[in-house]
């Protein structure tokens, strides 16, 4: 299959005779990054099914009118995290949970869930990662596993680079800690 430039694939969405070949073209180029993505924030192989079809729902939806003031793979990942984030925020709510309870639930996930298994010293970063605050587990996940600039991070979060470069610092500082002392 021939790989598309954003471009092409907008001006395909765009201008072309099908924008549902436009559309599943892009969905297929970046489906794989965003399931990940997700998965790092949900855990939960399910619930993250549902938040990345959410997510290409909404980019569906708003297609029309991006303006590519943003790269797409940085509009998408701002549009799942947003998702990820209120689906969370939506599980916390509904089971009057506070974030510890689901802290630990999600680990207890890792632990069980078998498309998470991996050697002890890949568990046990995980399980690191999910004692970091949302905002820092987040932004941890897309400099470490996706390589993310942080001049990208700053647009798919919409927070400041010097506050992002913090973040991570403290993040992988907590981490690094976690990881000695357990």
């Amino acid at each position: 299959m021939t790989e598309y430039s954003d471009g092409e694939l907008l001006e395909q969405f765009r201008n072309g005779d099908n924008p549902n070949y436009a559309f599943n073209l892009l969905v297929k180029k970046y489906q794989q990054k965003v399931y990940y993505h997700v998965r790092r924030i949900i855990i939960d192989h399910d619930d993250t099914n549902d938040v990345v079809q959410n997510t290409f729902i909404k980019a569906w939806k708003g297609l029309s009118n991006f303006r590519e003031d943003a790269q797409l793979f940085t509009w998408l990942y701002r549009i799942a995290t947003n998702e990820a984030l209120t689906f969370l925020k939506k599980k916390r709510t509904a089971f009057f949970l506070p974030i510890v309870n689901v802290e630990r639930h999600l680990s207890e996930k890792v632990e069980s869930d078998p498309a998470m298994s991996g050697d002890a010293i890949e568990l046990k970063l995980q399980k690191a990662i999910l004692t970091l605050p949302e905002k820092q587990r987040i932004v941890f996940n897309l400099r470490y596993y996706d390589e993310m600039k942080y001049e990208e991070m700053s647009e798919v979060l919409g927070t400041s680079v010097g506050a992002l470069k913090a973040s991570y610092h403290i993040a992988a500082q907590k981490i690094e800690k976690y990881m000695i002392g357990n």
